[in-house]
Formats: structure tokens, sequence, C-alpha cells
């Protein structure tokens, strides 16, 4: 019964420390610095600018400029596009969260050997049990088709986008100066 009080009080200690007022502070500032070069939807889907490129030379023009210029919108494009895939398999949800509270579990531990009672397991017979389980799963949970959907979907999007949607008129005037 000590051993769970003691378990229960490190982890809410390590908890507190992970979460303490200084460290978000300074990560919030790390986010908006990140999000400072975010454009607004009015810019980002400016239909009146979306036309086809005339030739293949000014839609590489076209994907270079608008990957620069809204390259915070299409991180954040790829990151809901990777949320709704994972939302979606829900198995291959399951498994990565199996392996992340496995792993974090077995290192919980510190090195020392779990004691159920009935048997002792050592960390690398604890990793092996996961890994014999956690391997099955994933092939069943097809991550290399996830994976490639999110490749796809994403570049579709995003280059397509890129590519269709005009410069604005304020970068021809920089280009010249």
């Amino acid at each position: 019964m000590d051993a769970i009080t003691s378990m229960g009080s490190s982890s809410l200690s390590g908890l507190s420390e992970r979460f303490n007022l200084e460290r978000l502070r300074t990560e919030g500032a790390n986010l908006q610095n990140r999000f400072a070069n975010l454009k607004s939807p009015t810019d980002f889907f400016d239909f009146r600018r979306i036309s086809k490129p005339p030739t293949w030379g000014e839609a590489q023009a076209r994907i270079n400029f608008n990957l620069g210029y809204f390259s915070t919108n299409y991180a954040i494009i790829f990151g809901l596009l990777s949320l709704y895939s994972l939302l979606t398999n829900w198995l291959l949800l399951f498994v990565i969260g199996f392996v992340f509270l496995g792993l974090y579990g077995i290192s919980f531990l510190g090195g020392s050997d779990l004691n159920l009672g009935f048997t002792t397991l050592t960390s690398s017979q604890l990793y092996t049990g996961l890994m014999i389980v956690a391997i099955p799963l994933g092939f069943f949970a097809s991550p290399i088709s996830t994976v490639l959907w999110i490749v796809g979907s994403s570049g579709f999007l995003i280059l397509g986008h890129a590519a269709l949607l005009e410069k604005p008129i304020e970068s021809a005037f920089e280009e010249t100066v």
C-alpha cells in the first residue's frame, strides 16, 4: 500500500513541476511567436485571386511564393488533416496511446522490477511484452496507409491552393524595387 501512495505522490509532484506557471508563460510566448505569421482567413480564402496559372513557370512561381507566405496556414491544415486521420482511425489512436502509456508506465518504475504478488517482471520483460502486443496491433491499424493518406491529401490541398492563388498585388511592387 505504501508503494502505491508513494507512486501517486511522486507522480503528482512530477506533474506539478511540468505545469508550473513560468513554463506555461514561456510556452505561450513561443506559441504566440510561432503563429505570428498566421495570415487572415480573408487573405487565405480570397476567391478573387484564384485562377488557373497560364504556364508551368507561373504555377511554380505561385507555389514558391505561397508556400513561404502561407507557411503557418499550411502547417495548420497539415495538423488538422493529421488529427482527422487519427480520429477516424480509432485502432491506430489506441495503439499510439497504448504504446506511450506503456512506455511511460515502464519508465515510471525507474529500472526496478514490477512485483505483482504472484510474479515479478523485469523491465526487459515488460518492454518485450509491450512489443509483442503493440507490433501486431500496429500492423492491423494500418499506419502506412494513414501516413500516405495524410501526405496525399495535404499535398493535394496545399499545392493546389498554392498553385491556384495568385500573388497579392503588393508582392508585384516588392519584386520590381
